[in-house]
């Protein structure tokens, strides 16, 4: 990923989660473009590449929230992973259900991991830096 920007696809309806991640991560010391959609239909089409985002960059990582507006989360990670195409992709749940059936759903779908959103603002920094640093520092992610 040396010399490339990293693309993230936040999937999430909160406008003040939005913000709280895109400040968090825009103190990257990595160069992170994050595209941003507010419902799952919206997801699926910018992962599928279909109007109105015909010609974007797929992802290197999904932020995925599971309560959303038309398409649920877990519709969207159902989809993406049984996708020959997409389910590469990580996608890392983040979302404010803490529920144990909600989390084994998550995993049993196929989702690389589970956080719930803290409440705090700096604990909610604390959350994107680390997902950053594991995910763009550590992992190995796979190519586009």
């Amino acid at each position: 990923m040396a010399g490339r920007p990293i693309q993230v696809l936040l999937v999430e309806d909160d406008p003040g989660d939005v913000r709280l991640t895109q400040e968090a991560l825009k103190r990257s010391k990595l160069l992170v473009m994050i595209s941003v959609v507010s419902d799952g239909e919206q997801a699926l089409k910018f992962l599928r590449r279909q109007e109105p985002y015909v010609g974007v960059v797929r992802p290197d990582l999904v932020l995925l929230d599971l309560n959303l507006p038309k398409v649920d989360g877990r519709e969207v990670l159902k989809s993406v992973k049984a996708d020959e195409d997409l389910r590469v992709i990580p996608v890392v749940i983040l979302t404010t259900s803490a529920a144990d059936t909600d989390v084994l759903k998550a995993y049993g779908l196929g989702g690389n991991c589970y956080i719930t959103k803290p409440v705090g603002f700096e604990e909610f920094r604390r959350i994107v830096r680390a997902i950053e640093e594991f995910w763009f520092e550590v992992v190995k992610l796979p190519p586009r």
